[in-house]
């Protein structure tokens, strides 16, 4: 009884004596700093989930409509920026993507920390990576990006008066 009670406790102790993790949470600018855009872009750290603003043109959305509206989130989700914001800041649990046109909120989809594994995130890198290059000449490679996001995202939402069909 003694040893299983010292067992038990040296594998406590062991299991307690990892490398420690940094919980400190990233500030606005450091956010911001991890994304390249010429932009407005905007940052800050609610809880721990980072939340990035993005400034999407209305002309984009006129010229592209409902998928270009859906697309936006997306586009900076599933980027090396966030991968990289992720994997820099432990505590961070989430990181959301909002776009906006003027004072209206477009899109906002939510990414979790664990959503993706690293197979998931070169495959969602790829996408992104394809719709951004190729998205204008080819519609499908931004549907597809669309789709891999609405898939493994924890929620996306998305305004009627720019997604809903007239």
């Amino acid at each position: 009884m003694f040893r299983l009670k010292l067992m038990v406790l040296l594998i406590l102790t062991l299991i307690g004596c990892g490398e420690p993790v940094d919980l400190v949470l990233p500030s606005s600018a450091e956010i911001e700093a991890h994304y390249l855009y010429d932009g407005r872009l905007g940052a800050e750290v609610k809880g721990n989930v980072a939340v990035v603003t993005v400034a999407q043109s209305a002309r984009q959305l006129r010229r592209g409509g409902t998928l270009w509206a859906k697309v936006g989130p997306h586009i900076f989700l599933f980027s090396e920026e966030t991968q990289q914001l992720l994997n820099d800041y432990p505590s961070l649990a989430a990181v959301r993507v909002i776009t906006m046109v003027g004072e209206s909120e477009v899109a906002n989809v939510l990414l979790g920390r664990d959503a993706l594994s690293d197979i998931q995130w070169r495959r969602a890198l790829n996408i992104a990576g394809r719709a951004r290059v190729n998205g204008t000449g080819r519609v499908t490679l931004l549907q597809d990006l669309v789709r891999w996001g609405e898939d493994h995202a924890e929620e996306y939402n998305y305004n009627p008066r720019y997604t809903n069909s007239k």
